[in-house]
Parts: C-alpha cells; structure tokens; sequence
C-alpha cells in the first residue's frame, strides 16, 4: 500500500484487502479524543473495530463507538463467546493501537495480563501494536512505568507521544495523549511499512537479471555476521539559532535498508540525520540508531564506524554546502535590502569513506539523488558521481518536491564505479530497500565478506 506522506486522510488499499485496525480504548480523560482516530482511519479506508476497557465507557458509551465505527462493541471475554471473540479480534488485526494508554493498561500489556477483552485481544495479536500513552506527568515519569515502556519497547512495541501540555485540571506537564491526527498518520505508516514487507517477502523488487542476492537474502541468517553501517535522513547546517539549510529526504530508504540487513540476521549500525519521531518508530528492534544534526556530525560518526564495518551504505541526503559563518543570535531583516549569504563546502563523506577504507574488500555504497536537467538526465549524472566518488555500488534515483522522498513509490537505478548499469529496482521503499540489500549481500559474498555457507 502506498499513503501520501503529507495527506492524512488519503485511501489506503491493502495488498490482501482492507486493512483492519483495532482501537483499544481504555479509561483516560482523553478517550474522547479516539473518536476523530476513528474517523480518521475509516476515512482512509481502514475497517475499524473498537475494543474499550469498561472504565473508558465512563468516558465514551458504546452507543457512539458502534455509530462511529459501524460495528458492534464489546468489553469482556464472556461475550460473543461462541466466536471466541478475543481470539478471532486479535488473530484478524492488521495493527493494534491503544490510545488512550493509561499507566494500568500499560503494566498490564508488559506483565501479559488478560483480565478484560483489550488486554486479552493484545494477547492473542500477532499484528504490530501503536500505544499512545496518556496520564498524568509522575505517572509518567515514575520508575514502574518507565521500566514497562522499556519491556515494551523490547518487544518491538512502538510508542507515539506522550505530549508536553494541558492535563486534566489545572496541572500541565508530559503525559498528554498525541493529537489524532498524528496518530493516524502514524498508524497509516505502520500499515504502509507492514503491507510493503508482505511484498518483499515474495518480491524483492527487480535488479535487472541479477536474481542471486533476492535468493540469498531470503535465506534465514543470510548476513549473519556481517556489520553494515547505513546513514539516512537529512543534514541540517545552522544559519543562526533557529534557521538552518537543510533538504527534503525523510529517511524512509535508510531505514528500509537497515530493515532488510537486520531481517536477513546482519548486525544493523543506523546514523539517522533529523529523523522524525514517525520515521524512528520505523526502526527495527535490534538496529542501533545514533542520531546526527549536521553534514560535520554525520561525517565523524560515519568515520568512527567504518572502522569495523563490513558494509557502509550512504542513503542520507548531505547538505553540499553549508554557511560559512553561523550567526550566534537570530538574523533580522535589514529593512528591504538583499542579505549575502556566504557559502562553504562540507564533507565529501562518501569520497572520504571510499578512499581511506579500512580494507581493500570493505564494500562501500553511495546514492545518487538527482533531479536531471536539459542537457542530462538523472541516470547521466548519477553515472558521473559514481565515476567521482570511488564507491562500489552508486544507486541513482529521481527526487523532486514530490518525488523521491518520504513513505512513497520509489525507483532506483544500480551502477558500479565505471558507470555500468547493474539493474533497476522499483516500488514501496521496503521492496526496493530489500532488492538493493539482496544486492548488497550477493556483492559481499563475492568479496569473501560472508564466510559462512549460505547455500543451503
């Protein structure tokens, strides 16, 4: 499925049909807030069914999330239990969100307690699960519940919020439920990232004829042992305190790349320059995520762990330029005039990392994101980079405003360090990320990087 990074409400259509959501909602003040994730969500095409814990209908009735959702509510295992109902609600999800979470459902889901249909429906779900947690500011902070997000987190749970803001009464403070609108969003891109690994799991995308690393890569423990070191996001290089150049990239490939490494068993270093809480949440249990700001920090992190590195994948969109003097207090307008910005280059990392690898056989690999022009085209000046850079792979795809970045379609084309083409893949950032991975593996193998049999 493929969602609009920017339109939250736009249709989804899921690979094998409606995607199906279930709401658990439990008895925070901000459960009435859930009613407009409802909505949201149906009104991207998912079919919604709402689990409430019996103090959430303290807040919300049944009558109005049945209205809402257009399906019968229930709250306890003893119901409907001729269909088992806990087991067919969890088994049938496609993601599991709880919003409101409060501090006792929370210690619940970390415990494995199933004392009331929600829990028990968590229980039984296979389907990644979104919490948004929703209490009041000590609760939040108190060591109990810290250590329950953590197991949580563990467990490959991913969390949204909480905010920073108004509370019940007077007190204001972190612990505010995230707005609906984010939370859809979120769950959309869960959705998103989920449908395109049921593609990759059957279709890695299309490298030209080169077949060999989508077989290896489906391989259980296909790059067990090998370290790969993958960069994504966008730099940002401070103008002043509050304005900096910067790009469009998201982060979505690197963390599709980082994705397909740690599922085929590969030890998974992510440098993520300015990535979004959203685009975080993407990032597989088990991939270690340093985060970065600036072309400079970006550079010096990438230099350290190229030291051990089997692989280096530079996927992250660096600012070529930076200002060369950084303003140390806002910068005002000079009453009409033009103001002169004086730029410097930063860091060629990619060039840097390739000619002072640490060994002749590390495997260094460079994206190309152009836009092309009259006189030449993406693939053209994609072929010259490669021919600059010294890397061994370059991956050349199209960017533009609406191109290119964030939870959308991609393609890509492959050249080596001559510019010769070595296939092309195209679709979801998962499939196309799990192709260039497939790749990426067949090309370590060839370099003795993998010395383990994985022929069998």
């Amino acid at each position: 499925m493929t969602q609009s990074s920017t339109d939250v409400h736009g249709a989804v259509s899921a690979v094998a049909g409606v995607p199906r959501v279930v709401l658990g909602v439990t008895g925070g003040i901000a459960a009435y807030k859930s009613v407009a994730i409802v909505r949201g969500l149906r009104a991207a095409g998912c079919d919604v069914r709402v689990v409430p814990t019996a103090q959430a209908l303290n807040m919300v009735g049944i009558t109005t999330w049945e209205a809402i959702s257009g399906h019968p509510v229930h709250t306890e295992v003893t119901e409907a239990a001729d269909d088992v109902i806990h087991v067919r609600t969890g088994s049938e999800a496609d993601l599991l969100i709880i919003a409101p979470a409060t501090a006792n459902t929370i210690a619940k889901l970390a415990c494995g307690l199933a004392d009331n249909l929600l829990t028990a429906t968590a229980l039984v779900a296979t389907c990644p699960m979104l919490i948004a947690p929703a209490m009041h500011t000590q609760m939040w902070n108190h060591r109990a519940t810290q250590a329950n997000i953590s197991t949580l987190r563990g467990r490959g749970v991913k969390m949204i919020g909480p905010e920073v803001g108004r509370l019940t009464g007077a007190d204001s403070g972190q612990g505010r439920m995230s707005e609906p609108d984010e939370i859809v969003r979120t769950a959309l891109n869960i959705l998103t990232m989920r449908d395109s690994r049921a593609q990759a799991d059957t279709s890695h995308g299309d490298i030209g004829d080169i077949t060999y690393g989508e077989a290896l890569l489906s391989k259980r423990g296909a790059l067990a042992g090998l370290r790969i070191v993958i960069s994504a996001g966008g730099t940002h290089e401070p103008l002043d305190p509050v304005r900096f150049i910067g790009n469009r990239s998201t982060g979505y490939m690197g963390v599709a790349l980082a994705d397909a490494a740690k599922r085929a068993g590969a030890d998974v270093f992510l440098v993520g320059a300015n990535l979004s809480r959203e685009v975080r949440d993407q990032v597989p249990a088990g991939v270690q995520l340093r985060c970065v700001v600036t072309a400079q920090d970006l550079y010096e992190a990438m230099r350290e762990l190229a030291d051990t590195a089997d692989v280096i994948v530079m996927a992250a969109a660096v600012a070529d330029y930076r200002p060369a003097h950084r303003a140390v207090s806002k910068i005002k307008k000079n009453g009409g005039g033009v103001y002169t910005l004086e730029l410097e280059e930063t860091p060629d990392i990619l060039a840097s990392l390739a000619r002072h690898r640490r060994r002749p056989e590390q495997l260094i690999v460079g994206f190309a994101a152009e836009t092309g022009d009259s006189t030449h085209s993406v693939l053209d000046y994609g072929k010259a980079k490669a021919a600059r850079k010294g890397a061994d792979i370059i991956v050349v795809n199209e960017v533009g405003e609406s191109t290119g970045f964030g939870a959308v379609p991609t393609a890509v084309t492959l050249v080596d360090a001559e510019g010769a083409e070595l296939g092309t893949a195209s679709g979801t950032k998962i499939a196309v990320g799990t192709a260039i991975m497939g790749y990426i593996g067949a090309a370590a193998q060839a370099r003795g990087l993998i010395s383990h049999s994985i022929d069998t």
